[in-house]
């Protein structure tokens, strides 16, 4: 049986330590964000994820959803795990209170969901969803919109969905057929098909509010003819309660590799009542909205998944016994040692736990750039932040997802044969990974979208401010003794980032498919300086702390040692990258189709 404790003491050294979260009082979220109150809010997380929502992880995945009577049934025990979620607060903790929410900062937001996802991914993915739905409803709809349903989704009372993909399209949306028909008193008749809608429909609110991609007829063709709608699942009466169903159906569940315990719909519209939600025909804008915040929550799946896969493993490396140690007997007074003596185990071991440490700061970094980017008080500060913040979010999202999957399976192979066997849940976990990175934009279009629209956009500025932080910290930190084992390394890895951004330049415009075949190993490889630049700086804090007598000593050092790890077994990949990138599309083009 799996467990899982929250990683709170990591969280709180990135929070309070490491990007001291105080300095950022002029923003209006985190003056409210006192340490006190993160880390009461912390410890309340870390308590009601590991003896609420965890101890159903393995139960909801074998249990699944199931479909009666045209309404949908989560597992056992979730209804009651809900009512205590929903009870808590959890839901409007970074909603506006001006609609209910607490007014908390979004980089809260993104570790709570972490530690959620880690103790119970299916559960995690419903108010998740309505997270993403609530963000677009603020940033796009009227005063009255947001009036009539932020309230009851910051309370967790409703939920939220997004309805993008039909069974005809998936990343061409340009190619959907889901009609919306104007009425005279400007609501609209929504008609179509949607597939694949996670937690689509259940039984844990009383209402589900769904945002539904459609086309008006007469508009634009293609992508420039959808416009976005809000679909209530139930019809709202004018006093607010929750009146018949508005011809919204779940048709079926799918039957999936992983996430069982979420429900992913086949959704049916049968000229069911909606509301435009921003400008006609300017639906792919409002929904990137909630794409956005739904990359970074899919970032984060990576990560928490990782994390409670790495908890598992670490308990079975150190109780199992087999063999001996290279160097002779560890465990004397027993026939044979903990796994954990092996050289093998611990690199499994070691590389996740530098992917996840070094993750952490990254989620939290973005965290920070979003809310840096909705209340800095100084415009230019908001504008540079929407810029890294564009340029990053592919790269959580496909980097993380990537390596969450890499996780699993090096955390299930330390189980040896036990892992393959699901009473461990080890091999939920690795299904339950797959998912994330297909959903929410494959990695493969994560990776263009990078190289296509994120390196060029605006002169490619968010590169070149990339580019500066990286460059001076290089700068300030050269002549750094504490930092002697990391800044050659970073020098490099940063040089082979420029000179591959300055190859696809060049060779991409020539050959667009030299973009294409470089385009995952590009994003690959600034993932790796990105980590490497934050594993350098967290070391750097370290050594501080450590000089200073705060902090905990071993804490700290084992921060410096993973560092070293980091920098030894994993920053190297870059060079291959490089190479990679440099090799350009002849060989990967050069078969005819019908040659494989």
């Amino acid at each position: 049986m799996p467990t899982y404790s929250a990683p709170v003491k990591d969280i709180k050294f990135l929070l309070h330590d490491y990007f001291n979260l105080q300095k950022l009082e002029h923003i209006p979220a985190f003056a409210e964000a006192t340490p006190d109150l993160l880390d009461a809010i912390l410890d309340e997380a870390a308590k009601i994820n590991e003896n609420v929502f965890q101890p159903l992880n393995l139960s909801g995945d074998g249990q699944g959803c199931r479909l009666e009577d045209g309404k949908v049934i989560t597992p056992d025990g979730f209804k009651e795990a809900y009512a205590q979620y929903l009870e808590g607060g959890w839901q409007g903790m970074t909603g506006d209170v001006k609609y209910g929410g607490q007014g908390l900062p979004q980089t809260l937001g993104l570790l709570l969901n972490e530690i959620m996802v880690s103790a119970n991914w299916g559960f995690a993915m419903y108010p998740g969803l309505t997270k993403g739905a609530t963000e677009s409803i603020y940033a796009w709809g009227t005063d009255e919109q947001k009036e009539k349903y932020l309230p009851k989704m910051y309370s967790a009372e409703w939920a939220g969905t997004m309805n993008l993909t039909e069974p005809h399209c998936g990343t061409d949306l340009g190619l959907l057929t889901t009609k919306a028909v104007p009425q005279d008193d400007g609501s609209y008749k929504i008609t179509g098909t949607k597939i694949f809608i996670s937690a689509g429909d259940h039984d844990l609110t009383e209402n589900i509010i769904h945002l539904v991609l459609a086309k008006i007829p007469g508009g634009p063709d293609g992508v420039k003819g959808i416009s976005l709608f809000i679909v209530p699942r139930d019809i709202i009466n004018d006093d607010g309660s929750v009146g018949a169903n508005n011809g919204v159906s779940c048709g079926s569940l799918e039957e999936k590799m992983g996430i069982h315990s979420n429900a992913t719909c086949v959704m049916n519209y049968d000229e069911a009542t909606g509301y435009l939600l921003g400008d006609k025909h300017k639906g792919m804008k409002a929904m990137f909205t909630m794409m956005n915040e739904a990359r970074l929550g899919v970032a984060i799946q990576g990560l928490a998944i990782a994390e409670v896969a790495q908890q598992n493993a670490v308990a079975y490396a150190n109780d199992r016994l087999q063999g001996r140690a290279l160097t002779g007997p560890q465990n004397p007074d027993a026939k044979a040692d903990p796994i954990m003596v092996h050289p093998d185990v611990r690199r499994m071991l070691m590389t996740n736990r530098a992917f996840i440490e070094g993750s952490r700061a990254m989620t939290v970094w973005a965290g920070i750039l979003v809310d840096t980017t909705r209340e800095h008080p100084d415009e230019a500060e908001r504008e540079k932040a929407e810029e890294l913040l564009a340029l990053i979010t592919p790269v959580l999202k496909s980097y993380l997802t990537d390596q969450g999957v890499e996780a699993a399976s090096r955390a299930l192979q330390c189980f040896g044969g036990h892992g393959y066997i699901r009473e461990w849940g080890m091999e939920q976990f690795l299904r339950d990974s797959r998912i994330a990175p297909i959903y929410e934009g494959t990695n493969g279009i994560q990776a263009m979208d990078l190289i296509g629209r994120k390196l060029p956009a605006n002169g490619g500025a968010a590169i070149r401010a990339y580019f500066e932080m990286v460059q001076t910290f290089i700068d300030d930190n050269k002549t750094n003794d504490a930092l002697s084992n990391y800044m050659p390394g970073l020098e490099k890895a940063n040089g082979r980032l420029q000179a591959a951004s300055m190859w696809l330049m060049q060779n991409g415009m020539s050959n667009p498919n030299n973009a294409g075949a470089g385009a995952h190993y590009y994003l690959n490889l600034l993932a790796l300086v990105t980590m490497a630049y934050f594993w350098a700086d967290m070391a750097k804090k370290a050594h501080e702390m450590i000089a200073a007598g705060e902090g905990d000593k071993e804490f700290l050092e084992n921060k410096l040692i993973t560092a070293d790890f980091f920098y030894g077994h994993m920053l190297p990949e870059t060079a291959a990258l490089k190479a990679k990138i440099e090799a350009g599309a002849t060989s990967v083009m050069g078969l005819d189709a019908h040659s494989f």
